[in-house]
C-alpha cells in the first residue's frame, strides 16, 4: 500500500474513533448528560417532535415516545447495554477463537482436524436463530446475551487465525526460529502470534459491531435484559409501532446503530491497515 492509500486511511480511522469515543463517553457518563430521566413517563408530553419541528418542546432535543419518554435520553442510556455487550462478548469469543484458531492453524495435524470439524458443526447453525435459542434456554439477561454472542461468534475467530497461523508458520523467520532451537510453542508466541495480531484487532472490533446488532435484535424481541432499561432495540421496536405518529422514535435510534455498527468496522479496518506489517 503506498503513502498516498494509508493517509487516506486516516479521516476513515478518525470519523469512526470520534463516534466510537463519543458515544462511549456519552454512555459511560450518561446521568450527567442525559437531558431527562430516561424512564420518567409523561402523557402530556406523548409524541413530542424533535427541536426543530413545530410543537417541540424545550429540553426534549430529539422529541419524545408515546409515554413521553424524552428519546435522547434513552439513547444515552441504552448506549450502555450497546458498549457493555460489544465488549465483554467480542472480548470472550476472541480469546476462546483465536486461541483455538492460532493451535489449529500452527500445529496442524489432529489439533486441526478435531477443531475445524467442531468449527464446520458449529457454522451449521444459523447464527441468529442460534442466539435466540440460547438466550430462551439461558433466560434474559445481560449475563445471557453475552455468553449466547459469545458461544456462536468464537468461530468468526478460529477459522480466520487458523488461516493466518497456517501461513505465517511456513514463513521462513519460523524456520530460522526452529533451527536457533526455539520450541513450538514459544515460537507460536513469541513468532506468529506478533503477526496476526492485526487480523485478530480488526475481527475484535467487527465483532464489536455485530454484538451490537445481535443484541439489538434480541432486544427488538424481547429477549435481552429483563429490566426497564432502555435498549436500542427495544427503542426500535416501540418506534415501529408509532411510526405514522412519530417517525422519530424509530429514526434516531436506526441511525444510531447503524453509525456505531459501520464504525467499527471501519475502525478495525483503519487499524489494522495502520499497524499490520505487511501493509504498511
Amino acid at each position: 500500500m503506498d503513502r498516498a492509500s494509508r493517509r487516506g486511511l486516516s479521516p476513515r480511522l478518525w470519523l469512526a474513533g470520534g463516534w466510537l469515543l463519543l458515544a462511549l463517553l456519552a454512555a459511560i457518563f450518561a446521568p450527567l448528560v442525559a437531558p431527562q430521566d430516561p424512564l420518567a413517563q409523561d402523557l402530556m408530553l406523548e409524541r413530542l417532535p424533535p427541536f426543530w419541528l413545530d410543537g417541540a418542546e424545550p429540553g426534549y432535543w430529539l422529541g419524545t415516545d408515546s409515554l413521553g419518554r424524552d428519546l435522547l435520553s434513552r439513547l444515552i442510556f441504552g448506549g450502555r447495554i450497546a458498549f457493555i455487550v460489544a465488549f465483554a462478548a467480542a472480548i470472550a469469543a476472541c480469546l476462546v477463537g483465536s486461541t483455538l484458531g492460532l493451535i489449529a492453524g500452527y500445529f496442524g495435524g489432529w489439533a486441526d482436524r478435531i477443531i475445524s470439524r467442531i468449527v464446520d458443526i458449529w457454522m451449521a447453525f444459523p447464527p441468529v436463530l442460534f442466539a435466540i435459542l440460547l438466550v430462551a434456554v439461558l433466560g434474559t439477561g445481560l449475563s445471557s446475551v453475552i455468553l449466547a454472542i459469545a458461544i456462536i461468534d468464537w468461530t468468526r475467530f478460529c477459522r480466520v487465525i487458523r488461516a493466518e497461523a497456517m501461513g505465517q508458520s511456513r514463513m521462513d523467520y519460523v524456520e530460522n526460529a526452529r533451527i536457533a532451537g526455539y520450541g513450538r510453542i514459544g515460537i507460536m508466541l513469541r513468532e506468529v502470534l506478533p503477526n496476526v495480531v492485526p487480523s485478530i484487532v480488526a475481527l475484535l472490533s467487527l465483532e464489536m459491531g455485530i454484538a451490537v446488532i445481535v443484541e439489538a435484535i434480541l432486544s427488538f424481541v424481547n429477549l435481552s435484559i429483563s429490566t426497564d432499561d432502555p435498549t436500542w432495540g427495544g427503542i426500535i421496536a416501540e418506534g415501529r409501532l408509532s411510526i405514522h405518529q412519530a417517525w422519530w422514535v424509530l429514526v434516531f435510534p436506526l441511525i444510531t446503530l447503524i453509525l456505531t455498527v459501520l464504525s467499527f468496522g471501519q475502525f478495525g479496518e483503519a487499524l489494522k491497515a495502520r499497524f499490520d506489517p505487511v501493509l504498511r
